[in-house]
């Protein structure tokens, strides 16, 4: 395959694997504790309502702002921490954005099944680097959760430049979003490969800016809706996650 300058990686399904649930009713009544615990008295499914609420809520303001801005459609990423302080509000409790923060990562914690590398990702990382390639991750996520996660599975100093979303009003697969990438980075979109494993943000996204990609297929890649007409267009495809074999692939010579 083709070498390229810069790898551009999404995370979770891609590097990591992970499993959530935010459903759970356990995980309302431990959250409504500990909003109680700072005034902000809340019954279980109260909570999980007006956080719901929230969210759509402040999405649905975003999308409006944008598409004032851009005629195509948008895709906005709120910073997550604004609806667990909204909650406190709600309450009439003036909290510290800290005190929403810590909220927004206890609600992390509990809602985690567990989180935990694919085989081979640190070394594909590695490997990358030491070949001389820029290394990059381009994440749909939240900065108060994701940015410790990076920490605690060992991977965060293994990037040239770390992306999310939340930091910027937009996901993918919307351009603007790899554009903040290219242009803050110095990246030629022709030097740059995209890898992920959801075709919908990961693929489409990249090939909106002129950069090749490469779908890894994993247990956590949103199912093809072939009815919808959705295929897998992507330069280069890998139908089992296999970091080792990717990385082969990636730095091969011949």
């Amino acid at each position: 395959m083709k070498q390229y300058r810069n790898y551009i990686f999404d995370l979770y399904g891609t590097l990591v694997d992970i499993r959530t649930d935010e459903t759970e009713r356990k995980l309302w009544e431990h959250l409504s504790l500990f909003y109680g615990y700072h005034g902000a008295r809340y019954e279980a499914q109260e909570l999980h309502q007006a956080y719901l609420a929230s969210v759509q809520g402040k999405e649905k303001a975003l999308s409006q702002e944008h598409a004032v801005q851009y005629s195509h459609e948008a895709y906005p990423e709120i910073p997550i921490e604004e609806v667990f302080q909204e909650l406190y509000e709600a309450k009439g409790v003036r909290a510290a954005q800290l005190l929403a923060i810590h909220t927004g990562q206890m609600f992390r914690a509990y809602s985690t099944k567990y989180i935990r590398l694919y085989d081979y990702a640190q070394e594909l990382l590695t490997s990358l680097r030491e070949a001389g390639r820029g290394v990059y991750l381009l994440s749909n996520a939240q900065r108060i959760f994701t940015e410790n996660e990076l920490f605690y599975l060992g991977i965060h100093s293994l990037f040239d430049g770390i992306l999310i979303s939340s930091d910027h009003g937009c996901r993918k697969p919307d351009e603007r979003f790899y554009r903040i990438l290219l242009e803050r980075y110095e990246l030629k979109p022709e030097e740059s490969l995209m890898i992920g494993n959801d075709m919908a943000t990961d693929i489409t996204g990249a090939k909106q800016v002129g950069m090749d990609s490469f779908y890894i297929h994993s247990a956590i890649s949103p199912k093809q809706q072939s009815d919808e007409g959705q295929q897998i267009t992507a330069d280069y495809v890998m139908q089992h996650m296999n970091l080792r074999a990717l990385c082969r692939r990636l730095l091969a010579t011949d």
